[in-house]
C-alpha cells in the first residue's frame, strides 16, 4: 500500500468515525418519526391497553404497526380523529367504528373508505372495488380483514377458507365432498380463482373468463385443438363444478347421464353414424340388426362413454373427431 492509499483510508475512517458521534448525539429521522407515532397512538392506548376486552396492542406485531415506516397508519388514519371520544369516552363514540357486532358501528363506506385512503381503489386488485358484488352487498374490508393480529387468517391459504365460508357456507359444505380442489390441505386458496375486490369477469373470477381462469392452472385443457370439444371451449363448468362433487373428477354428474344431458338417448340409436352403435344395442346381427330384448342403449350398457372417447377436452390425433385418440 502507497502513501496516497494511506492518506485515503486515513479520511475514510475519519469521515467514519464522524458520521458514528454524529449519530449518537443526533437521534435518527426514524426514530423521531416512531416516537411522535407513539405519541398519537399513545392518546388511544392509554385506554385501550393490554386489559382491553378487545386486543388491540398486537397491532405493532403487523406492518400497520411499525413506527418506523412512514407509511404505517396510526389509530386515528383509521378511526378518525375522535375528538368528542378523547373527551367523553363513555358517552360518544369513535368517528369510525370497525366492529360488526357493535351498535354504533360505521356504515359500509366510511368503514371501507378508511381503508381505501391508503389502499387505493384506482390499482389493482382493487381497481374493480366500487359496483363489485361485495361493495354493491356491504361487505366492507374489515369484514374479511383482520387488522390488529400479527396474521391475518385471509391472507393465509389455510385459514383463508374459513373467513369465505362464514358467508359461502354451501361452498363449505362442497369442499367436504370426494372429488374437490385442494382448499382443505391449504394448497389451494379461494383466491387463487376468485378476486374478493372486484373483477371484469362473473363470479368474481381472477380473469375475464370461467376457462381463462381454469387454465391457469389446467394449461394442459387449454388448446387450441385440431378437434374441438364445444362444450368445452364454451365453459368448464358444463361439465364440472369447481368447488365439489360426488363423482370425480369434480363432475356435475355421473357419466353416462352426463354426456345424455347434451347427447340425448337418440345419439346411440341412430343407424350408420358412424361411431355410434346399430339402434343403441350393444348386440347385433350381422353388424345392422340387432336381437330382440337384447342389451339396453349402449350408454348405459357400458357404463362410461370415457371408456372411448378419451381425449374429450380435445384430440390433436388426425382420427380423433370422435376424440377417441
Amino acid at each position: 500500500m502507497n502513501a496516497q492509499q494511506i492518506i485515503g483510508l486515513g479520511t475514510w475512517v475519519a469521515c467514519l468515525l464522524a458520521a458514528s458521534v454524529a449519530a449518537a448525539e443526533d437521534p435518527a429521522p426514524q426514530e423521531t418519526m416512531a416516537q411522535k407515532a407513539l405519541a398519537r397512538d399513545k392518546v388511544c392506548t392509554v385506554c385501550h391497553n393490554e386489559s382491553w376486552r378487545v386486543p388491540v396492542l398486537s397491532l405493532y406485531q403487523t406492518r400497520h404497526g411499525n413506527r418506523t415506516d412512514p407509511r404505517a397508519p396510526n389509530c386515528q388514519s383509521c378511526h378518525g380523529p375522535s375528538d368528542g371520544h378523547q373527551k367523553d369516552p363513555g358517552g360518544v363514540h369513535p368517528d369510525v367504528v370497525f366492529g360488526s357486532k357493535s351498535k354504533n358501528v360505521s356504515s359500509a363506506d366510511d368503514r371501507s373508505g378508511a381503508c381505501l385512503t391508503c389502499h387505493d381503489s384506482k390499482v389493482l386488485p382493487r381497481a374493480h372495488w366500487a359496483g363489485s358484488e361485495h361493495q354493491s352487498r356491504d361487505v366492507t374490508c374489515s369484514n374479511c380483514h383482520t387488522i390488529h393480529t400479527p396474521r391475518d387468517p385471509v391472507l393465509t391459504k389455510v385459514t383463508q377458507a374459513d373467513v369465505c365460508f362464514v358467508c359461502h357456507q354451501t361452498q363449505r359444505a362442497q369442499i367436504h365432498r370426494i372429488s374437490t380442489h385442494p382448499i382443505l390441505a391449504g394448497k389451494v386458496a379461494c383466491s387463487d380463482c376468485h378476486n374478493p375486490h372486484g373483477s371484469t369477469g362473473p363470479k368474481l373470477l381472477v380473469k375475464n373468463s370461467v376457462n381463462e381462469t381454469c387454465y391457469t392452472c389446467h394449461a394442459e385443457k387449454r388448446g387450441p385443438f385440431l378437434w374441438e370439444h364445444s362444450s368445452v371451449v364454451d365453459d368448464c363448468t358444463n361439465c364440472h363444478t369447481p368447488h365439489g362433487s360426488t363423482n370425480t373428477p369434480l363432475l356435475k354428474a355421473r357419466v353416462p347421464w352426463l354426456c345424455q344431458e347434451c347427447h340425448t338417448g337418440d345419439h346411440g340409436a341412430a343407424i350408420n353414424s358412424g361411431a355410434n352403435l346399430v339402434n343403441g344395442n350393444a348386440t347385433t346381427v350381422n353388424g345392422m340388426q340387432p336381437l330382440a330384448n337384447q342389451s339396453p342403449r349402449a350408454q348405459t350398457n357400458a357404463r362410461a362413454c370415457l371408456n372411448c372417447h378419451v381425449m374429450i377436452h380435445g384430440s390433436n390425433h388426425p382420427a380423433g373427431a370422435k376424440f377417441q385418440r
